[in-house]
């Protein structure tokens, strides 16, 4: 017996969303990332988070994140929108994380083009059946990345010293 296309009794599957970052200094617009990727998945998704690992962030962005991956990750996971938080492949491996999470859509960040283009050509490739979404950046206010606010703190009290 079915009710509207589903069979009594058994739950829908719940759909799985995986989103990456940083999180360096976590901020609003991080939290905004991570509930718009949920959201994604509709009503009852689970939403896995992939924080990149210290040597990872060091290599592409040229300096290591001020906070320590795993406690990157543990903040990450306490936030009420994330399900599961997981550190990341050093190579960046996202067939590996494919593989390890299941995901039935990849959410990618305003800022994450690059890996938005190696996540559709290794879907396409490798033939899967997983939707990428791109969440747009919540607002053009100052303070809406890491980087900004670490150029905030030093022009703010970078030369406190001097006082």
């Amino acid at each position: 017996m079915s009710v509207k296309g589903k069979e009594c009794g058994k739950p829908p599957k719940r759909r799985i969303v995986l989103a990456t970052g940083t999180f360096d200094l976590l901020h609003y617009g991080h939290v905004y990332y991570l509930t718009e990727a949920k959201k994604a998945g509709g009503e009852d998704a689970k939403l896995v988070v992939v924080v990149a690992r210290d040597k990872t962030v060091e290599r592409l962005k040229g300096s290591r994140p001020i906070i320590p991956e795993n406690q990157r990750r543990a903040v990450v996971e306490a936030l009420r929108v994330v399900d599961e938080a997981l550190l990341g492949y050093e190579d960046m491996n996202m067939e590996k994380v494919i593989e390890r999470v299941k995901p039935d859509i990849i959410a990618v960040g305003h800022d994450q083009k690059e890996i938005e283009e190696r996540v559709r050509r290794l879907i396409r490739d490798k033939n899967l059946k997983i939707k990428v979404v791109r969440v747009r950046r919540f607002s053009e206010e100052t303070l809406n990345s890491s980087t900004k606010i670490k150029m905030k703190i030093v022009e703010q009290y970078g030369s406190a010293e001097k006082r």
